[in-house]
């Protein structure tokens, strides 16, 4: 479980404007795209879905006859969770390839309605559960999962201590926005004081500071 994700310096995600806020730079944006092309499925939240409408492709054509020549799909499988309904014209689910939601019992039906075959819907649980899912992926062939956020998820991954990896890009300014979304929300993590994460690697990309940790030791 790589957990990928570009911040101000103070912390947050993007503001609180209707326009996406770009953290990274070109330069980074080639270096997520390597990642997702060396995963077998990319995660966000749906939240992150009716926020920023990303598309969360393999952009690079080289990279995607890579993935084929190793006997997989150009493409990533996308996951989302959500115990609320999704419309069917966000980009994530009409690019790309392979799409799973997962949610709620009570709303499954409708989900799978409202998708109408654009995704598969698997119910996990209500509240959806982290676990539940990730069995399934794992039943389904999923390795190695990339996740892209929003705060929300991010927080439950590592709360729950199911990190192996985090790639944190920092741009060089503040947002200062206190109704903005952070990088994590309150909660008690496994990585406190006393138990500090090891640093992997940190080089500089154009602007940006990237930094990769290892929240297990």
């Amino acid at each position: 479980m790589l957990l990928s994700v570009a911040m101000s310096i103070d912390g947050y995600i993007d503001d609180s404007s209707p326009d996406r806020l770009l953290l990274s730079n070109a330069e980074d944006f080639n270096r997520v795209d390597e990642v997702r092309a060396h995963c077998d499925a990319i995660l966000i939240g749906a939240n992150t879905i009716r926020r920023d409408n990303p598309r969360l492709l393999v952009n690079s054509e080289e990279r995607r006859a890579e993935r084929e020549r190793r006997g997989l799909p150009p493409y990533p499988t996308k996951v989302t969770m959500t115990s609320s309904r999704l419309d069917s014209s966000f980009k994530f689910f009409n690019t790309g390839g392979d799409k799973l939601v997962y949610t709620t019992p009570t709303i499954l039906d409708k989900v799978r309605d409202e998708l109408d075959g654009l995704a598969t819907v698997v119910p996990a649980g209500d509240p959806v559960s982290l676990t539940t899912m990730l069995d399934d992926l794992g039943d389904r062939g999923i390795q190695r999962l990339m996740v892209e956020g929003g705060g929300t998820i991010h927080t439950q991954f590592l709360t729950h201590g199911l990190a192996d990896e985090i790639h944190l890009a920092i741009a060089p300014f503040f947002v200062g926005d206190p109704s903005a979304p952070r990088f994590v929300n309150p909660g008690t993590f496994p990585q406190d004081p006393a138990h500090r994460m090891q640093v992997a690697e940190v080089r500089q990309i154009g602007d940006i500071v990237f930094a990769r940790y290892l929240p297990k030791r």
